[in-house]
């Protein structure tokens, strides 16, 4: 049995999706800082995708065929990812969230400064 023509244009699309979106779009290309800290952008990526077909009754021809396809990507900067020399991690966000969810995710990484630090403090006071 032939291959139907709306395999051939969902293939395409999804083709170009794939082109437009991988992973160097949602975490793009590292920007070194002269003091050797580290900046990783952070983007959120939307997409859709829209595919239909219709055989077409015809006497004359009995393969006729009408279809189309389309997606559409929105690609927005959310945050940036700071590495500083010594292994500090901050995240900065563009915006303002408004649920307690990505507020908690957002403050996660300068917990964990403080915790280490607090770590490394109390080693160093029982090596005393």
């Amino acid at each position: 049995m032939a291959e139907h023509p709306i395999k051939g244009l969902m293939d395409v699309t999804m083709e170009k999706i794939r082109q437009m979106v991988d992973s160097n779009t949602i975490i793009g290309n590292p920007i070194n800082l002269a003091d050797g800290t580290t900046v990783l952008p952070v983007s959120k990526v939307t997409f859709g995708f829209a595919s239909g077909g219709s055989d077409l009754p015809n006497k004359a021809a009995k393969d006729l065929f009408g279809g189309g396809s389309g997606a559409g990507v929105t690609i927005a900067p959310v945050a940036f990812l700071v590495v500083q020399p010594g292994g500090n991690v901050r995240l900065i966000q563009l915006t303002d969230t408004s649920n307690n969810i990505d507020r908690a995710l957002s403050l996660l990484p300068e917990m964990m400064d403080k915790i280490t630090a607090l770590v490394k403090k109390d080693q160093a006071q029982e090596q005393e």
